[in-house]
Order: C-alpha cells, then sequence, then structure tokens
C-alpha cells in the first residue's frame, strides 16, 4: 500500500519551505505518536484522521492509557492503534513524534527508545520528531544518543500556539534537523497539524532555541497584559473597558486569546497551558539569555508572577478552597491583582480604588 501524496490537500503558498519528498515505494510509513496531553492529544487525533482513508493507523502511547482509549473511541481503530510499550513505538513506527511534559520527561522516554534501537537495530529509515519544548542543548545530546543507530534520524520540531490551535490544526512549527526528514515530516504535519513549518536549518539546537524566544515573548506580553488590566481594574475604568480597547488598538490574537482569559478568570489549565509549564519555560528561557549575556527583564517580571500565582494557588489547595485542579499560566495576573490589593483569581470579588483629586 503506497501513499499517493497527490492526494495531500493543497497548501498555501509558503507554507512549508520544502520541495516535497520523492514517491514512496510500495513500504506503508508507520506513524507513532507519544504524549497524549493538553497539545499532543489534538495533534495525534490531527495527524490519525488525516490518515485514515489512506495508510496504516497512528500507534499512540501515553503513560496514562485511558488518555490512548479515549483517542481510539473518537477517531476509531482504523486511524489509531494503542501501543502497549514504548519499545513496540520505537521498533516499529518509522516515524516518531513525541510531545511531552518537561526535560526530565523528555530524557526518559529517549532514554528507552535508545535501549530499544540498540537491542532491534533499525533497518530502514527512522526519524524521531521531538515537539516538546526543551532546554536546547537537551536536543543536541538526544540527537548523539540516536545517531549511534543505524538508518536513525532526529529533528526538532516545537510548536506555537494554545490548545485551541492545535485542536483546530492551526498552529506554527519550528523544525530543524536532518533537511531529508525534515521534508518527510512537514508534508505529514501540515496542513493536518499546523499552518506553517519554519526551517531552522540543521542544527537541532536551533528551533528548541526559537521556541524559548517566542515563549518568553507570550509571557512577557502576558505580563504587560496584566499589569494593564490590573490598571485598569483599580483606576475604576475597569478592566473589561481596558479590554475593549485592546482589542481595538493592539488586535493581536494572543492578546485576545490571553485577555480574555484574565478579564473572566477562565484560569482551568487542563483546558489550557498548565503554569507548571510557564514557569519551566520562563527558567529555561531566563537560563538561555544569561549564557547569552542578554538580559530580557519582561521574562524575569513574568517568572516571578508566575511562582506569585502559583504559591497563593497552592495556599488554597492546601485549604481546599482552589476552583481548578490545574492552574493556567494566564493567572500571572494574580499576582499584579494581589499586588494592587486585588482578589488574585476572582475579579468580582475584587475592591475598586477611584482616584480622586
Amino acid at each position: 500500500m503506497a501513499e499517493n501524496r497527490l492526494q495531500t490537500p493543497a497548501l498555501n503558498a509558503g507554507a512549508v519551505p520544502f520541495s516535497r519528498p520523492s514517491t514512496p515505494g510500495t513500504h506503508p510509513l508507520q506513524i507513532g505518536f507519544c504524549g497524549l496531553g493538553a497539545m499532543g492529544y489534538f495533534m495525534a487525533r490531527n495527524l490519525a484522521s488525516s490518515r485514515k482513508s489512506h495508510w496504516l493507523p497512528v500507534l499512540v502511547y501515553n503513560r496514562s492509557v485511558a488518555k490512548s482509549q479515549k483517542l481510539l473511541a473518537e477517531v476509531g481503530a482504523s486511524a489509531v492503534k494503542v501501543a502497549d510499550t514504548l519499545e513496540q513505538v520505537a521498533t516499529e513506527c518509522d516515524v516518531i513524534f513525541t510531545n511531552l511534559a518537561n526535560d526530565a520527561v523528555v530524557s526518559s522516554i529517549y532514554n528507552e527508545f535508545a535501549k530499544a534501537l540498540a537491542q532491534s537495530p533499525p533497518t530502514r529509515a527512522k526519524i524521531f520528531v521531538e515537539m516538546s519544548t526543551v532546554y536546547p542543548t537537551l536536543a543536541g545530546d538526544l540527537d548523539k544518543l540516536l545517531s549511534s543507530n543505524p538508518h536513525t534520524h532526529f529533528v526538532t520540531s516545537p510548536i506555537f500556539g494554545p490548545p485551541a490551535l492545535a485542536d483546530t490544526g492551526k498552529l506554527v512549527i519550528a523544525m530543524s534537523g536532518d533537511y531529508r526528514s525534515k521534508k518527510e515530516v512537514a508534508f505529514l504535519l501540515v496542513p493536518a497539524v499546523g499552518r506553517k513549518v519554519i526551517d531552522l536549518g540543521e542544527n537541532v539546537e536551533k528551533a528548541p532555541t526559537l521556541k524559548l524566544i517566542g515563549n518568553g515573548m507570550i509571557m512577557g506580553a502576558n505580563e504587560l497584559l496584566a499589569e494593564t488590566l490590573t490598571f485598569g481594574e483599580k483606576s475604576g475604568i475597569g478592566q473589561q473597558t481596558v479590554y475593549e480597547l485592546i482589542k481595538e488598538v493592539m488586535p493581536s490574537p494572543g492578546f485576545i486569546f490571553y485577555g480574555n482569559k484574565m478579564v473572566n478568570d477562565l484560569f482551568d489549565g487542563s483546558a489550557g497551558f498548565a503554569i507548571d509549564g510557564g514557569i519551566k519555560d520562563a527558567n529555561h528561557a531566563r537560563r538561555l539569555s544569561a549564557e547569552l549575556n542578554c538580559p530580557m527583564p519582561a521574562v524575569d517580571n513574568a517568572f516571578r508572577s508566575l511562582i506569585g500565582a502559583r504559591a497563593m494557588y497552592q495556599a488554597q489547595a492546601l485549604a481546599g478552597t482552589q476552583q481548578w485542579d490545574v492552574l493556567d499560566w494566564s493567572a500571572l495576573i494574580a499576582s499584579s491583582r494581589v499586588a494592587a490589593g486585588l482578589n488574585p483569581f476572582d475579579s468580582a470579588q475584587g475592591t475598586r480604588v477611584v482616584r480622586e483629586d
């Protein structure tokens, strides 16, 4: 069963910066996907759905089997098959995508992959695609770890966008690594998973670097947004009015998306980006900026606000009064609110103070 690339939907000009890969042979491409979290679930689902009519089911693995079973129930056995072990994914798949929580988990999973490959060396091309947000040097370590195996290639491919864009397949994808592998992977991901690929060359550390730069920009913007909305509330103007102004004069998707979360106290991290992930990314960005002697005070301020918001949430959790099981990183506004004498997570309970001349 050969793959028919002519059936791939037409792409927007510039969506993929590579020519199409050569026509495949008779071997059907087996895809694997590890990590079905808030982002990974949607990406794996869309990837599986895009291949459902013509190719082998995507082999999925998640630490919690319930997530894999949920995906199977949603898209069906013709699109997804649940893997029992990481070894099965590493040995049976031609292209393996990973989207995981943090560097420690990534290292652990890839060491398991390496053990499996050492025991069953590949006899044909195999591509590992790491889509998590990791420190750049870890990508280099993983590349070295895998390259000792024959026919094995490694690509870093972190993604930009919240779960809502993962759901609709509109993510932006950074990519670095082996050129021929990137071509193959790019046309698997676009338009099924993302709308555009940004090529960072063959150095696998470059795409994770861009990811940290991008996330630093987002968290810095969120810090400014939080301070501005809190200023509006404390002045008596009201955060909703300030938010309406933002939509008129600075209508960026990020400001509109995160502004809506802040104004309406939508801090459920299980449906967004967990605050622990934001703190991890802030730590990575601050470490990299220090190594490069490039100060990023906006990220430093956002980091402090994230830590403060998490501390307040954990205090509520100890008291049994927390509203959410997981706190979203947009809740960094809690630090600005408390500093201004307002309620951290419930804006309806805030006390406005109107300046009198």
